[in-house]
Order: structure tokens, then sequence, then C-alpha cells
């Protein structure tokens, strides 16, 4: 196959028994091939791996030749190139005979070893070490020692076989089918694990029978070292074997005891208990109240109304991680890879937490951020603390106090009350592990107060950094540090928060997501999630960006994507239906056509353009909990003397804004309506404003221009343009005073097609702060007076 990697063997022509019967001349010199931690012995066959440049070079020419070389062992196997000075000075000659090129460019090799040689002197060293040879055969004297010297050998081998896993059960038999001494000894000496320099040894003596009696020390030597580690192993066995048997004992004799009413439960439950307590590592403050009422324990029978009260409290004391904590994950680059692979946008929250784990990088001792994520639901405020989490390396906690209405369950329960436990912060503790997890405090601007006590007060002590070192749990009556704890709070909006209790956190906005970021994360993250959640393969559907449009515009209104997933999820289910059906065919294509036909009929409508095509209709913008909204302003005139009628469910602060913008268009009538002349418009008219969704309360202190440009539209009968919405207070005086929740009222402009947000002048420094790329399309102008917001939103 193209491409793929191939071996070339090379087989040689060459016979090694023509070596060794003489047949084959000998060379004067030969390449010297340096082998490293291995001795190679004659009569054997050897298999080297050859990877150094000059080692390939010299196999690449020995086998263009006559296929012989010395293989020598060296001194220091470290070196990657040896000296003559670094290699042994006995070696043997060895025939090439195959050789394998494997595709990472190395060589194996299979060299038959033949005649012992000695190394005289060296003719070169380059390309490769070449060295004249003379040769040093064996001296063999037959007599009955040598016969007992290689019997010894025999039987001392054949016994070490047996004992040592490494060496086969074949090579006992063919040491046993060797008559040869010479031959033997090499055998054996090659099969060895012993060092080196012992191998060359054994290698270097030509006297068959001083190597034979060498050989027959080195083998006692190993037999004595496999029988001794075998009699440790059994020793081991045997210690193993006795505690199991220790521990089957134990059990039958407390099986025993139970069957006869013999153990003493309680103190059993004291040693455990204790066991506890030392395993716990507590500090000084907690051990003394653990030993204390763990004494306590000891004296009172199990019968005693307050032995379960104090064992409970030894438990949660013992459970709770007061020295164990995870370590941070510091890595700057790894954080921003997981904050970005979980979220899209959000940079403010992004760029808050890599700078904690800059600061914490240099300043290990410092504490965490206390952070508050403000914004609507569904825009990811949870999900990105377990994101942070994450990044950290640390555990994560979620708490809602959303409807928590007593301080007990911040702070815990004192023991003096049946059923008494800690509260939601030391719970959370111990479900966590460690003293400095992620804690994420969900739906704080929903906590309630009553006659039980003020949970946000109690909050307070959780979330200052210079007092929850020393958080005092009522259950627990003990201080405990939460200063290494990364506490986020999550809110929809923060009027509900007390004062002082913002005024401890760091708040950051998440505002809502623009159409082009609904669309990216659904293509990132929610198609994926609803493709899996619904059983498909993404082989099996493709939603295509034009029908996750339609979702965005024709199906969903909303700063967040809960409904957008929902829809989706919608989508991949009447697909899923359809294939179990079997009546899918292929991979199921969702354009938007086919988008419209599974949700069924539209339900978001963009009415700017039939709202205002008549005169007395502005749109407003207003910010609610759900993020920034389109708010039509409508004002209607009948036959009347002047009264001022107001509806829509409105506040006194939105009721206050109909009058002063009232007040205002009556006064400057001749600039507005010029073609009405000198007269008092309003005196044969009643007015009335309405704003639609009456079912719906109503208020704040951002209707003042759009209800000034309504009437001005209906005073001077010119239309409202419909590209346009407003957002502004307005004085008696016609002066525009700022507002808040800038950004999520122009998201909500962007989304109803709105073209150009008439801004007060004084919001400038907040419209800066938007990323204009969040906003493609929508045009800012700034008005500081009321007279240049109706010469801009009047047609």
């Amino acid at each position: 196959m193209e491409g793929s990697p191939t071996l070339e063997v090379v087989e040689a022509p060459l016979d090694a028994e023509d070596v060794l019967r003489g047949t084959v001349p000998v060379p004067e010199a030969l390449p010297v091939l340096p082998l490293r931690d291995s001795v190679a012995f004659p009569d054997t066959i050897t298999p080297l791996a050859v990877g150094q440049p000059r080692s390939i070079k010299l196999v690449d020419d020995v086998l263009g030749g006559n296929r012989m070389l010395v293989m020598v062992a060296s001194r220091n196997p470290e070196k990657d190139e040896p000296t003559p000075a670094d290699l042994y000075g006995v070696g043997v000659i060895g025939v090439v005979e195959r050789m394998i090129k494997v595709p990472d460019g190395t060589l194996r090799i299979l060299v038959q070893a033949t005649q012992r040689v000695r190394l005289d002197d060296f003719v070169t060293d380059e390309p490769y070490l070449i060295s004249r040879i003379t040769e040093r055969p064996d001296v063999v004297e037959r007599s009955a020692k040598l016969e007992a010297l290689t019997r010894n050998v025999q039987r001392t081998f054949s016994e070490i076989v047996e004992q040592i896993p490494y060496l086969p059960e074949e090579l006992q038999l063919a040491v046993a089918n060797v008559d040869d001494p010479s031959a033997l000894s090499h055998l054996i000496a090659g099969a060895l694990r012993i060092e080196t320099a012992e191998k060359q040894q054994l290698l270097e003596e030509v006297d068959v029978a001083k190597r034979l009696r060498h050989l027959s020390q080195i083998l006692a030597r190993e037999l004595e070292v496999v029988q001794l580690g075998t009699q440790i192993q059994s020793q081991v066995q045997s210690e193993v074997d006795k505690g199991q048997r220790e521990f089957l004992l134990r059990q039958q004799l407390k099986a025993i005891q139970a069957e006869l009413g013999e153990v003493d439960e309680q103190m059993a439950e004291v040693a455990e208990l204790q066991e506890k307590i030392e395993a716990a590592n507590l500090p000084e403050d907690a051990r003394k109240a653990a030993d204390r009422e763990l004494g306590r324990l000891a004296k009172l029978p199990p019968a005693a109304a307050e032995h379960g009260v104090i064992r409970t409290y030894l438990e949660w004391l013992t459970e709770l991680p007061w020295d164990v904590e995870t370590k941070d994950n510091l890595d700057i680059k790894h954080a921003r890879r997981v904050l970005n692979g979980d979220h899209y946008g959000l940079e403010d929250v992004k760029e808050r937490i890599l700078e904690y784990l800059a600061v914490r990088k240099l300043n290990p001792d410092s504490p965490g951020p206390i952070l508050c994520f403000v914004g609507p639901p569904g825009v990811g405020k949870t999900s990105l603390g377990r994101s942070i989490a994450k990044a950290l390396g640390r555990e994560f906690e979620r708490i809602s106090v959303g409807g928590v209405r007593d301080e007990a369950e911040i702070r815990g329960h004192r023991r003096t009350y049946i059923g008494a436990l800690p509260g939601t912060i030391i719970r959370a503790l111990r479900d966590a592990g460690s003293r400095n997890p992620v804690f994420m405090i969900d739906e704080l601007d929903k906590m309630g107060a009553d006659f039980r006590g003020d949970p946000a007060s109690a909050m307070l002590e959780v979330l200052d950094p210079a007092q929850n070192d020393t958080f005092r749990d009522h259950y627990l009556d003990l201080a405990f540090d939460l200063s290494d704890v990364l506490f986020i709070a999550t809110a929809n909006q923060l009027d509900t928060i007390p004062g002082p209790l913002l005024d401890r956190m760091e708040t950051i906005e998440l505002a809502g997501y623009t159409i082009d970021d609904k669309r990216h994360i659904a293509r990132s993250y929610l198609v994926e999630r609803q493709i899996a959640a619904n059983g498909l393969k993404p082989t099996q559907i493709d939603i295509s960006d034009a029908a996750l449009t339609v979702i965005i515009e024709e199906y969903t209104r909303e700063a967040g994507v809960r409904n957008l997933e929902r829809l989706i999820g919608t989508i991949c289910r009447k697909v899923a239906r359809q294939v179990a059906e079997g009546k899918a065919k292929g991979k199921v294509r969702v354009s938007g056509k086919k988008a419209r036909e599974m949700l069924g009929r539209r339900r978001v409508f963009t009415e700017t353009r039939r709202r205002t095509k008549d005169p007395g209709v502005a749109t407003g913008l207003a910010w609610t909990p759900a993020g920034g909204d389109v708010l039509f302003i409508e004002a209607a005139a009948t036959p009347g003397s002047g009264n001022l009628t107001i509806t829509g469910q409105l506040g006194d602060v939105m009721k206050e804004s109909a009058q002063a913008a009232l007040s205002y268009v009556r006064g400057h009538q001749a600039e507005i309506a010029p073609k009405n002349g000198e007269g008092d418009w309003f005196a044969s008219h009643d007015v009335h404003i309405h704003v639609p969704a009456g079912a719906v309360p109503k208020d704040g202190p951002s209707a003042g221009v759009a209800m000034t440009v309504a009437l001005s539209s209906l005073l001077s009968g010119r239309p409202v343009r419909n590209d346009v919405a407003m957002t502004g207070e307005v004085t008696l005086t016609g002066k525009v005073l700022p507002i808040g929740g800038l950004k999520e009222k122009s998201l909500a402009a962007q989304r109803a097609g709105i073209k150009r947000v008439l801004v007060p002048a004084r919001n400038e420094g907040d419209a800066a702060e938007i990323p204009r790329k969040e906003l493609a399309g929508l045009e800012f102008v700034f008005v500081d007076e009321v007279s240049k917001a109706l010469d801009v939103a009047l047609s």
C-alpha cells in the first residue's frame, strides 16, 4: 500500500559453520561493533538493535562484503560512540545472518558468533572502528576433573532454571544435551543475568577448566540468592496467611460474642469515634471540644437522650475537611482554554478569573474574591461557576438560597433543639471534602426574612473577607476558616439585595446574548448536547444555521438560551421519532422551513413597524429581571377638558413621568406643533396614556422620553420612526436624565429589529463599554434635551 512502512530483509549467503571449520579465511583486520551492556559468546546467536549512525554504516558495509565483524563489549555503556580505550580487549567474530530495516531508520540484525579473538591495534576509527585481530582458541585438557566440573555446572544450572522465571524450561533440556564443555560454558554464560564485567572475564578465559570453575562459583552464588529469595517469599506468605487466619478468627470471635450477647457496644463505639478523631487532624480548639464530648459520651448510657446528640456532633466534627484542601491549578493558559471551551463570550468574567489566578500565582496567601454574577435567567451564571471550579481544579458545591427565610439555614441550629443540624455552609463543606472549594450561592436576590430571622444578615459574615476566617456555625460552636473558599453568588437583580451585603461582593453583570451569540452558542454547545440527550447521532441529523436563526427570531424572545435549547430539543425529539419508526431515510436535514413545520405557528413577532405607523405611539425600552424588553407607549386624545388618564398597571414613578411629560409638551406646544396655532390644544382634549400588557405591573424611572415623544407625536400628527427606540427620564425643563441597564435594553432593541436607540448623553460611557461587535447594526444617538430626541424620533 502506498505510504505504508516497509521492512527490508537481507539474508546472509555466508555460513558461520564455514568460519568455525576454518574453510573461510578470517581477515587480518575486521570492523568492530561495540556492544552496550552485553557480551557475545562463541557458538551463540545474538540479536542486536543498531541505531547509531556509525554502527548502521558499519553493518551496511559489512553486508556488502564478507559479512564478518567483531563484537566487543564497551566498558562505558553510557557513551554513544566509544573509542578504542573504552572497549574491552577480547571479543568474538560474528557473521551477520539476517538484517531487517525498521521504518524508524534503525536496523535489527541476527549475528552468529564464531571465534574468540583479541583486538591488537586499531587501523582506523573513521567511519567506524577497524582493528587487527588475533584468534584465541580454547585450551581443553580432557580429564575426570573437567568432566566433574561439566556435570556440576549442568546440575546447578538446572536447579536455577527451575526457580527463576526468566529462564525457559527448554534451556534446561538444551544444557543437558550439550556434551562439549566449552560450548556448555558459552551457552550458560550467555543466558545468565550477571554483570558485564563477569561475563567478559568468562569470555577472556581460554582455559575451559578454569572457565567452568569460575562459572560454577557464579552459579553457586546465584543459586544461593535464588534460594534466599524463595525463603523470604515463603516467610512473607506465611506471615500473610497468619494475619488472614488471625483476622478470620477475630471475626468468628466477634460473631460468637454477638450470639452470646457479650459485646460491649458502647466501648466499641467510643473506640471507633476515637480513631476518627485521631485521623481527622483537628485544630486545637476543635480537638479539645471533641475530647471533651467523647469523654461525656463514654460516661453516658446508650439509652440517655443526649447520647445520640453527642455522637452526631462528633461525627460532624470528624467529617469536616479541617486540613484537607485541593491544590490550585494556576496555569493561566489552561484556565483560559477551559473557560473558552465551556462558554462563549462573557469576557469580563473570564478576565476577572484569570486576574485572580495571576494574583494567586504571585501571592499564594491572597484571599479569594467574592463575586456576584447578576443577569437574567439562562445566560450561564451557574454553569460558569462550574467551569471556574474546573479551571482551578477545585471541588464545586452549589447552594440555593432562593426562598430561604430562616437564619438557621445559614448558621445552623443550636444543639439544644431536637434534630439540630449545621447550616448549609458547613453541610456543603462536608460534601465538598475540601476546605477550599468553589461555592455557588444561587438566587441571592430571592432570600426573604420573617420572625425567624434575616438570612441575608447571616450571609454578611459568610461573604465578608474580614470575618469569614472565623465563621462560627451555631451547631458546631467552633470557628471554621472560610477565607480559602471562592464564593460566587448569582442574582437576577440587585434591587432586592440589602446594601451591606451587596457592598461585600464584586458585581459582574451578564446582560444577555445577541442573536449572533445565540447562534454561535447553539452551534457549538446546544445542538450537540441535545442530539446526545435525545439518543441521536451526528450522522442522523443536521440542523442548519437557517433553522437556528428561525428558532431564535421567530420562537424565542429571551436574554439567555434556555428556551432556545428546549426548542432544539423539540426538533431532536421529532427526528428521533422518525428514526425510531424507520421513516427517516439517511441524514435528516432541518432547514428553516422544516423547523417552522416542526415547531408550529410563530410565537414571536416584531411589532415595531405596525405599532408605530399611527401618531401617538412610541417605542420605549425597559429593564426586567429576565433581561431587556421593548415597551410601547400609546397616547390617544378625545374631546374633553384637558384631563389625563393613565392605564397599564403603572407604578407611581411611571405615573409621575407621564405627568412630567404632559407638562413639558403643554408648555412647548408652539414648538412641537406649530400648525395647531397659538391656542391650547390640550384645553379641548382629554389625553389617555396607555402601556399595553396591562396585566403586567410596570414601574421605573426611564420612560419619560418615550412618553414625551408619544405625546408630541399625538399633538403634531407626525408618527414616530419605526426603526427608533428610546430610553431616558425627562425633567420639566426638558433635560434627559441617565438610566441603568443600557446593555440589556440595547439587546432587546436589537432583537426587535430596531436600528437606532436614543440614549441619555450621560450614558455615553456605559455605551462605550459595550463591545461594538455585540450590537452590530445598532446606532446610539446621545441626547441631553428632549427637543433633540423629538428631532430624531419624529418622521
